[in-house]
């Protein structure tokens, strides 16, 4: 049974459509690339979080004001389980007031000491006019301080899938062990946009006014005319300016993230360049159609020795408009998988490359269920299993 727990890759050639299977295979990346000065940034298809363009994305760097997307999705979802409700009130206490309200000199909502806020408002505050205080106000009313608030949206940043980044405050202001990768947080933008599409229109609201005092949106990608909608900018001396933006043209949403930039009109040119570039240059096309059988991975201990694997839904990727890159997919599973395995059961990824950068990470499930072999099958399995491993044991040796 050891071999169960390596890797297997199988290569899916022969599944693909025809438009794929006769791309050039030695065509090398294009060299159209919009030339910009950003040092990390990424572009991303948000129906499937594929890659269309990244420089640097996986490197920990500073957030900036773009940690506040990771408070407000842990409010969204505490508000979803019904933990919060938008009626709830939240005290404004002297360390939420002087760190993040008028005495700061940063971003605030101006919300005065010892005052009560609901959390609609302190969301608005958060949301649109990138409030220090509102972060605060909700980070001691759900955790008492804000180390603890720090370690409850890491915890959450992990259940939804971001495996590096930390935070260690509420806001993003300096601290040395709050990190975020670029790639992370279009991963976090794409599950806001998705999972929260009602308190997403906050991120689009062109200004808010509270306790009589009116502050517009600083998104500079909304006025912009190219289908921008949200969501956040960020700027630290450390972290320089960043920007997470998402726009929608022809029913296509991209989601842009770029950071370490020098100036706030620098941010929002090379955000509006990316975007333009790839509403411009990309197209959606349909790689497996929906319920089509995209490979098999091997059972082990079952009636059948494999099991079909398909995707949820059509599986989509976007490809220049030019045409000439080389397209690859794998399936990469660990295996092979011990029988009973129930229809439906996730089994692994369908991965695929556009030319050397990796676009699409897509989980694949069972198509039909594997019941257990009969104990000659099992026993045959374990063979088998047993001369593999000893196989690849003398392999690594020469």
């Amino acid at each position: 049974m050891a071999a169960l727990a390596a890797a297997a890759i199988a290569v899916v050639a022969c599944g693909l459509p025809a438009w794929a299977q006769k791309r050039d295979a030695t065509a090398q990346p294009k060299k159209d690339e919009p030339q910009i000065t950003a040092p990390h940034a990424i572009l991303i298809d948000a129906d499937n979080g594929g890659v269309l363009f990244e420089r640097d994305p996986d490197k920990l760097i500073f957030p900036d004001s773009l940690a506040k997307l990771m408070t407000a999705e842990y409010v969204f979802h505490e508000i979803k389980q019904g933990r919060i409700n938008l009626s709830d009130e939240y005290p404004v206490s002297e360390n939420a007031w002087r760190k993040g309200g008028a005495p700061s000199g940063g971003s605030t909502m101006f919300a005065a000491l010892h005052s009560r806020v609901s959390v609609d408002d302190l969301l608005h505050g958060l949301i649109i006019q990138s409030a220090n205080d509102a972060c605060i106000v909700l980070a001691e009313a759900i955790a008492g301080n804000e180390a603890e608030f720090g370690a409850k949206i890491t915890q959450r940043a992990r259940e939804i899938g971001l495996t590096q980044s930390v935070f260690t405050n509420s806001n993003g202001l300096p601290d040395p062990g709050t990190k975020v990768t670029t790639r992370e947080l279009a991963t976090l933008s794409r599950h806001i946009i998705l999972t929260y599409p009602d308190f997403y229109k906050l991120f689009g609201q062109t200004d808010y006014t509270w306790n009589k005092i009116k502050q517009p949106n600083r998104n500079p990608l909304l006025p912009m005319g190219i289908g921008a909608d949200g969501l956040k900018t960020g700027f630290t001396k450390d972290a320089g300016y960043g920007l997470v933006g998402s726009a929608v043209q022809n029913g296509l949403r991209l989601i842009v993230v770029v950071n370490g930039l020098k100036s706030a009109k620098e941010r929002a040119d090379e955000a509006k360049k990316l975007l333009e570039w790839g509403f411009r240059s990309f197209e959606q096309r349909i790689l497996f159609a929906e319920g089509q059988v995209i490979g098999t991975a091997k059972v082990y201990g079952g009636a059948t020795g494999r099991v079909a694997l398909m995707a949820n839904g059509p599986v989509r990727v976007m490809m220049p408009k030019a045409g000439g890159d080389r397209l690859i997919a794998r399936i990469a599973y660990t295996g092979p998988v011990a029988a009973p395995i129930a229809q439906g059961q996730p089994i692994g990824n369908l991965k695929v490359w556009r030319n050397d950068t990796l676009i699409l990470t897509q989980p694949l499930k069972a198509t039909e269920s594997v019941e257990r072999g009969s104990l000659p099958q099992r026993a045959l399995d374990a063979v088998t299993e047993m001369a593999i491993a000893l196989f690849r044991a003398g392999a690594e040796k020469l």
